[in-house]
C-alpha cells in the first residue's frame, strides 16, 4: 500500500527549456532521499510525457501565461499560489527545475513557523526578519526585506492572497506601475512580508551566491576554511539559475576553468575552489546526460 502524502513537492514547467529527463530525474532524487511521502505537482503549459507516474500536471492559469510574464520577471511563476492550481490540504516546496537536492527536501516544512509563513533565500541586503518588517512599516510599504524564489516553502491554503493582490493590483496598474510586480520573487516577498522566512544556509544556497566571488584569492581563501567545507557537504540542495551557470556545461569545463558572470562573481570549476560540490554536481549532471542520451536513441 502506497503511504498518504504529507506533503506537496510543486514544480513549474513553460517552454521547451526543460524536457522529461530533467524533471524525471529531479522527482527521483527527491523522493529516494524524502523522509516523508509526498505528492509531485507539475503546473504546466501543455501535457507532458515520459514522466514518472504519479506526477499530478495543473493546467497553467491563462493568466499568468502572458508573453510578459514569462520573461526574466518570471512573474508566471505566481502560478503557484493561484486558488485551484495547488490542492489546498497539505504544504507545499517549490523547486526551480534547475535545482539539485542532495537531501531531505521535507525538512524545509519545519522551517516554517507557521502555515502562514512563506520561506525564501535570503535576496537583498535588508534582512528578512524583525528589522525588515519594521522597514517595511515604517516606509510605507515601499522598502522590505527580499528573497529569491528559486525554492519556496509555503501552504498553498493561506497564500492564495499572494495570486489574487497580483492579479489586483494587475488590473490597476499593469506590469509596470507598481515596483514590487517587475519579478515574481520582489512580488512574493512584499505581499507576505509579515509572515516571510528565510531558508537557513546550512540547509541550501544558491550557486552563484554562495560559490562565486570576484576574487580568486578570496575563492581560494574561503574553500579552505573547515567549517565553510563541512557546511557545503551538508547541504541539503543548491540552486544554479539557468542564465547564469548550466549544469550541463560544467561538465564540459577543465579543471581550473570557469568565467565571470554578469556581476563580476567568478566561477572555477575545481575542488580547491568550491570543494565537495565539484563532485557531487559532476555526479548529478553525468547522470543527467546519460538519461537524456538514452532518452534520445
Amino acid at each position: 500500500m502506497t503511504a498518504s502524502p504529507e506533503w506537496q513537492l510543486v514544480l513549474i514547467l513553460w517552454g521547451t527549456k526543460y524536457g522529461a529527463a530533467e524533471v524525471s530525474q529531479l522527482v527521483e532524487t527527491i523522493t529516494a532521499k524524502a523522509s516523508r511521502p509526498f505528492r509531485t505537482v507539475l503546473i504546466t503549459d501543455r501535457p507532458r510525457d515520459g514522466l514518472p507516474d504519479g506526477i499530478v500536471q495543473r493546467d497553467f492559469p491563462e493568466f499568468f501565461l502572458r508573453d510578459e510574464m514569462k520573461t526574466s520577471g518570471c512573474q508566471a511563476k505566481l502560478a503557484m499560489f493561484e486558488d485551484g492550481v495547488v490542492p489546498t490540504d497539505l504544504p507545499a516546496v517549490y523547486v526551480d527545475i534547475d535545482t539539485v537536492v542532495f537531501g531531505d527536501l521535507a525538512k524545509f516544512l519545519d522551517v516554517a513557523k507557521t502555515d502562514k509563513a512563506l520561506v525564501l533565500f535570503q535576496s537583498a541586503m535588508l534582512p528578512i526578519g524583525a528589522l525588515g518588517r519594521w522597514v517595511w512599516k515604517r516606509s510605507r510599504k515601499k522598502r522590505y526585506a527580499r528573497g529569491n524564489s528559486s525554492i519556496v516553502v509555503y501552504h498553498p491554503r493561506e497564500c492564495g492572497y499572494i495570486a489574487a493582490m497580483f492579479r489586483e493590483l494587475h488590473a490597476e496598474h499593469g506590469m509596470t506601475g507598481f515596483r514590487p510586480m517587475v519579478a515574481d520573487e520582489r512580488f512574493m516577498s512584499w505581499a507576505a512580508q509579515e509572515t516571510l522566512q528565510a531558508i537557513p544556509k546550512t540547509m541550501a544556497v544558491k550557486f552563484p551566491t554562495e560559490f562565486m566571488l570576484p576574487w580568486r584569492w578570496l575563492i581560494y581563501l574561503r574553500a579552505s576554511m573547515p567549517w565553510i567545507k563541512a557546511r557545503w557537504q551538508k547541504l541539503e540542495a543548491v540552486t544554479l539559475p539557468g542564465v547564469e551557470v548550466k549544469g550541463q556545461e560544467l561538465l564540459q569545463m577543465p579543471e581550473g576553468g570557469g568565467f565571470v558572470d554578469r556581476k563580476g562573481r567568478r566561477l572555477i570549476w575545481s575542488e580547491k575552489a568550491i570543494g565537495p560540490m565539484k563532485q557531487k554536481l559532476t555526479d548529478y549532471y553525468r547522470t543527467l546526460a546519460a538519461r537524456e542520451k538514452e532518452s534520445s536513441s
